[in-house]
């Protein structure tokens, strides 16, 4: 039996198999219990209804809030009787009106919106599903739930039906309405909880609440994801995202929080989302904390130029006119669309806003954006990426990101680094506030390493930079920003966009970069450099004794960074290995399927770069297989040694239970040193057809470092 047809009877076993907590679960459990519920539980009682997320884990949060399997087995029960007894469908509204009427009151769960009838003086709700309207609504309900009045909330409600002889008169009475949302919690307790995780850790149980599998995820990716949540916990904050169809750009501010509105971009106007002259109400951005644009890309749209003018005014100042009168709100902004272009494509024949409406495609617009969030590096959603762990419940964990926004973190780095002066304040803002986002998300209890705030300030840094860079493409008249900060040893330290490092000469095209000054230099030398795609500790030497034709191989230290793409074993090994006869891989994990098909990658490619005459002896040092997979693994790397020597490969298997790092030792003279060995690219979908599946330089890396030595030829 091959290892693929072990690995996917595992998979086939395991579904079928009882769930095994892992030791974060069981930490998770035990320090927020009650709040936290086992994510794949919403498919579990979803079925058929068109209903958020946090509705139905709200609803789980009070039944099936436990690690205890019949607790969890009896809460699901009780959450499916709930939404079959109450969930309103639309094509049962009939059956539900009928059900009211004979029992003269019933509980339901649909979404509600409210309305004034200026004509009679009376607030009047309209019940989605059920289809009824013109519902009386006492004034204090209102007063207690403002949302009602922008667009719907999703609640739970007792509806009564009295019949009158009056035509006129509304059958349907409104008993009692609650809105679906946390009506409290203890911070402290959340503090005093967060202090008992790793950072790690946390991020994790943060991945996991959104609904995601951590493992699925590198680091950078989850920071992208938890991007998405600054609008949540920062006031004021201009997100923009502009990627790929399937990524799960709106997912969050659909699904996520109660405190969030996502609206179609194509349905905005100045009446709805600000104010309504005509009769003074106040539109969405004064109800709810995030305000989502969904589908906003689209070149051909047509946008009203003055929302476009209140827009930026608002999203500048945080304040909009009514009439004379001038009026504030601390909605945040989040505008999310597709691309339909590849990253290289748009910095050649435009920009990274390139999709955006030809009204917003304006500078003074797109400056008031804090933070873009590279929409491309985001994988396409799989069925395997979402989790099955435990995460917070999301009203939960919405109330305490809403309960932060007072809150104000932007200047704690302040102890540590210092920002370049030619940053402007506007750009300066920008950074402040993502910072401030992830630091209230991440470290909310305020105990961040010197190297974990460096980490958020950077990732700050950069999501505002691919803001103005792209903005210097569309409005030459503003100045180039110098994009940097310096730590207490008054070293600097440039920060750059992966894109900026993947594709440089399109990249910079448009503007030419300013050349360093000596005080740049001189930070560079005494610290690392973040030239990240080819960046070394010390200067990279140049040789070209190993290969005739000058071609330049580089001596030294290199970091690639996580969801970077362009990079191949071609690129990256074959040039330090060819002319080399043996060669010696230590790479301690050759196990599973994909990491066998890495070797044999690398195989392939030594066999097609060697005269056919030639012979090349490849020897792996490896840890061997135990348990139920060692047979499997030695059938693995047993077709590898008979396909290979097909090829003139004579490959051979040292085994080592010692080996910790990886490296590749070449008898041509070159040494490389594989911080994770071959297992250097994050897994893809698993299609045949996928392109990554066939070249390597598609696929998006995991970040790992190399560092290539040049030394004695092996004799």
């Amino acid at each position: 039996m091959s290892l693929d047809s072990s690995s996917s009877t595992e998979e086939s076993t395991e579904a079928d198999a009882p769930r095994v907590q892992s030791d974060l679960d069981r930490k998770i459990n035990r320090l927020f219990p009650g709040v936290v519920v086992r994510k794949d539980l919403v498919k579990a009682v979803k079925g058929n209804a068109i209903v958020p997320t946090y509705v139905l884990e709200y609803l789980l949060g009070q039944y099936a809030a436990s690690d205890d399997e019949a607790t969890i087995q009896a809460g699901i029960d009780a959450v499916r009787k709930i939404l079959a007894d109450h969930y309103v469908h639309r094509n049962q509204s009939e059956l539900v009106k009928s059900t009211i009427r004979e029992r003269g009151r019933h509980r339901v769960i649909d979404r509600v919106a409210v309305t004034l009838n200026e004509k009679d003086d009376v607030y009047q709700a309209e019940f989605a599903n059920l289809g009824i309207k013109g519902v009386l609504v006492e004034p204090v309900t209102i007063k207690a739930h403002p949302k009602l009045l922008t667009g719907g909330v999703w609640c739970i409600c007792d509806i009564e039906y009295f019949h009158s002889d009056d035509p006129r008169f509304v059958p349907w009475i409104l008993g009692s309405i609650k809105p679906i949302q946390l009506s409290n919690f203890d911070f402290e307790g959340y503090l005093a909880a967060r202090r008992e995780f790793t950072t790690d850790e946390w991020i994790d149980l943060l991945i996991q609440s959104i609904g995601f599998n951590p493992e699925m995820f590198g680091r950078r990716a989850k920071l992208i994801q938890l991007v998405r949540l600054i609008p949540f916990v920062e006031r004021n904050y201009n997100l923009v995202e502009l990627g790929p169809k399937g990524t799960g750009k709106s997912h969050i501010f659909s699904e996520f929080s109660p405190h969030g509105m996502l609206i179609s971009g194509g349905e905005v106007t100045v009446p709805k989302l600000f104010v309504n002259n005509s009769n003074g109400r106040i539109g969405l951005v004064g109800y709810w904390d995030v305000v989502a644009f969904d589908e906003f890309a689209g070149k051909k749209k047509r946008a009203d130029k003055a929302l476009v003018d209140i827009m930026k005014n608002y999203m500048a100042n945080k304040s909009f006119s009514r009439g004379v009168e001038a009026l504030g709100a601390e909605a945040s902004m989040v505008f999310v669309g597709n691309t339909s272009h590849t990253v290289p494509y748009m910095l050649k024949h435009s920009d990274l806003f390139d999709e955006l409406p030809e009204s917003y495609h304006d500078s003074a617009y797109l400056d008031r954006l804090h933070h873009y969030i590279p929409g491309w590096e985001v994988d396409t959603i799989r069925g395997e990426m979402f989790s099955d762990g435990y995460g917070f419940v999301v009203d939960y964990i919405a109330e305490v990101l809403r309960s932060m926004r007072n809150l104000d973190f932007s200047d704690r780095y302040t102890a540590h680094f210092k920002l370049g002066s030619e940053i402007s304040t506007r750009d300066r803002d920008g950074i402040h506030k993502t910072f401030s986002g992830l630091m209230k998300i991440i470290y909310p209890h305020e105990e961040a390493t010197r190297d974990e705030i460096e980490e958020i300030l950077r990732f700050a840094i950069e999501g505002r930079k691919r803001v103005k860079d792209q903005i210097l493409r569309i409005d030459s008249t503003m100045s180039n920003v110098k994009f940097r900060y310096s730590d207490n040893s008054g070293t600097w330290h440039d920060v750059t966009t992966l894109e900026e490092d993947e594709y440089p000469a399109y990249y910079n095209q448009r503007v030419p970069r300013e050349a360093d000054d000596s005080s740049a230099e001189a930070g560079d030398a005494g610290g690392h450099r973040n030239d990240r795609a080819g960046a070394s500790a010390s200067e990279p030497v140049s040789t070209t004794e190993a290969v005739p034709n000058a071609v330049v191989l580089l001596e030294g230290h290199r970091d690639f960074l996580e969801n970077q793409r362009g990079v191949s074993y071609d690129s990256l090994l074959l040039p330090y290995l060819r002319g080399a006869s043996e060669l010696t891989i230590v790479d301690p994990y050759i196990r599973l399927p994909h990491q066998g098909r890495n070797l044999v990658d690398l195989l392939a490619l030594l066999a097609s770069a060697k005269d056919a005459a030639d012979e090349v002896s490849v020897t792996l040092v490896t840890k061997a297989e135990t348990g139920p997979y060692e047979q499997a693994h030695l059938l693995m790397l047993n077709d590898i040694q008979e396909s290979a020597a097909a090829a003139g490969i004579n490959f051979t298997v040292a085994w080592d239970e010692t080996i910790h790092d990886r490296s590749i030792r070449a008898d041509n003279g070159w040494t490389i040193l594989l911080g994770r060995g071959l297992d250097i690219f994050q897994k893809g979908s698993g299609s045949q057809f996928d392109l990554a599946a066939r070249r390597q330089e598609f696929r998006q890396l995991v970040a790992f470092g190399v560092t290539y030595i040049r030394g004695e030829a092996s004799r």
